[in-house]
């Protein structure tokens, strides 16, 4: 009676740390972590929803129309990247006297890219030999004004690591923005839809920043403080070049050389393969960098906290990328339809790209929140380098597919830097990393065996039989991840272990 006494106590302890921050940076990440993963898990779970919703009732020329005015966007807010909301986050003591300033760039930045879009709109229908673009491009002119506008408040969410607020300011765009998508694209059957659910989405979070944190920004330029941030930020803005390159590049090239058509194939596999791996590496790194800021300038802490950062990482992106590879064919054909089939060698080549594309993302975030965000830059570099020699050959002659084995072959070609780095950093040995892999590898591999097994019984594939693997698939990587946390106390429950441990 006791124990049950106990545990039911100390559970209670638990909820309650979730829902609120405790005093100790241990405890602070793990209650950031869980709001992080909250928010990324219904977002992309609406996501998802919406855009099975949205694949049924539009064109691959609408999503690849919408991906042309998108690639506009991006690169125009990539190349004019200060950096600045990195450099607050990472920078110790008080950094209110620096929000103003931040504000105000961040507005001009806003309006001016708009004016570009308003410019450029026809150049870039013309590149991708789609007039239907151009209107498009022009209406996103509206989101870089919203954005700017975005109260810099909000930042204080990532630092103090808050993720509850950011929760609750990132969703409600979210939520707007299905909500007017889906609508929107039963009335119009075209890409318009997609537009009006993003302008709609930036809208409300533009009005729930200033809800939910009390600052308000006003217009303020001081040289010092500009000069100070970029100091810091200039190399975030040469990362995020390089990355722009490495993730878009891609869709500029399918653009321009196959057409609208091919660029909707190509995004949708890419959304879809990447959807969980990635996204699962990107709420670490929000938690994970500003946790590694307060630990660079101890190192044993700061190598322990990354290890396990992989570890988990590891735990929960190489199985779902293995069961998009397995299970994505027949999800294509049962919930998207005959119309989306092309997409399919691309979409498992592109998850397995995804999945080493998680383990590089862990050194962003070390490499940032420890003072050396260049390493990101020579990372994005190598990338390029890579997709730039093969991308040509490989497109030409096999598609989208093509494009998919390019996008596979760069980021491969970052993980020599990446293991330089984070040794260098952590002062990790090889075996170190290596075994932060090893349960994910073996409860993976046998998921596969017992899923393969399955798939040959349950055939012809039905909505219900592909549920049903789903469920066979998590439920037996589970049970082998708890067999081998029984034996050696190592794999996916030591997460579990951790957050007991530190309440």
């Amino acid at each position: 009676m006791r124990t049950v006494a106990q545990l039911v106590k100390r559970t209670r302890a638990l909820g309650q740390r979730l829902l609120t921050p405790g005093n100790t940076l241990s405890q602070r990440v793990i209650h950031a972590g869980f709001w992080a993963f909250a928010l990324r898990i219904v977002d992309r779970l609406f996501g998802l929803a919406r855009t099975v919703i949205l694949a049924r009732l539009l064109a691959p020329e609408d999503f690849g129309l919408f991906g042309i005015a998108l690639l506009a966007l991006s690169m125009l807010e990539t190349f004019s990247e200060t950096g600045f909301n990195a450099a607050i986050i990472q920078k110790k003591g008080d950094v209110k006297p620096y929000l103003d300033t931040a504000w105000t760039v961040q507005v001009i930045r806003g309006c001016l890219l708009a004016l570009l879009l308003l410019v450029i709109a026809p150049y870039v229908a013309m590149f991708f030999g789609e007039p239907g673009a151009t209107s498009l491009v022009r209406a996103l002119a509206l989101v870089t004004v919203l954005r700017g506008l975005v109260n810099t408040g909000v930042l204080y969410f990532r630092k103090e690591l808050e993720f509850h607020k950011e929760f609750l300011y990132m969703f409600s765009g979210t939520l707007v923005d299905m909500a007017v998508a889906i609508p929107a694209a039963l009335i119009l059957r075209n890409a318009w839809a997609l537009i009006f659910g993003l302008v709609a989405g930036q809208f409300v979070r533009v009005v729930v920043s200033y809800f939910v944190h009390p600052y308000r920004p006003r217009l303020k330029l001081e040289r010092s403080k500009v000069t100070e941030l970029y100091t810091y930020g200039r190399w975030i803005f040469g990362a995020k070049v390089a990355a722009f390159l490495a993730l878009y590049g891609d869709d500029i090239f399918v653009g321009r050389v196959l057409g609208a058509a091919a660029l909707g194939f190509y995004q949708l596999a890419f959304r879809f393969s990447n959807m969980t791996a990635t996204e699962v590496t990107h709420v670490t790194s929000e938690v994970t960098f500003p946790a590694y800021a307060k630990l660079q300038n101890d190192i044993s802490k700061l190598k322990e906290a990354f290890l396990r950062a992989l570890e988990a990482i590891m735990a929960i992106t190489l199985p779902l990328a293995v069961g998009i590879v397995m299970l994505g064919p027949s999800f294509v054909h049962l919930f998207l339809g005959a119309k989306w089939i092309p997409m399919i060698p691309a979409l498992q080549i592109l998850a397995i790209s995804g999945l080493i594309r998680s383990i590089v993302a862990t050194g962003g975030a070390l490499f940032r929140g420890a003072g050396k965000p260049e390493m990101d830059f020579w990372m994005n570099l190598a990338r390029v380098g890579v997709m730039a020699i093969l991308i040509y050959p490989l497109t030409t002659s096999l598609g989208i597919t093509g494009t998919a084995i390019t996008a596979f072959l760069g980021i491969v070609g970052t993980l020599p830097i990446w293991w330089y780095a984070v040794s260098r950093i952590t002062k990790c040995h090889t075996r170190e990393l290596l075994t932060s892999f090893s349960p994910a590898l073996l409860g993976s591999g046998i998921m596969v065996l017992i899923v393969w097994f399955f798939m040959f019984l349950l055939k012809p594939a039905t909505h219900v039989h592909w549920i049903v693997l789903v469920i066979i698939a998590t439920t037996s990587y589970f049970i082998c991840q708890l067999v081998l946390w029984s034996y050696s106390r190592r794999g996916f429950f030591r997460i579990f272990k951790f957050i007991w441990e530190v309440f």
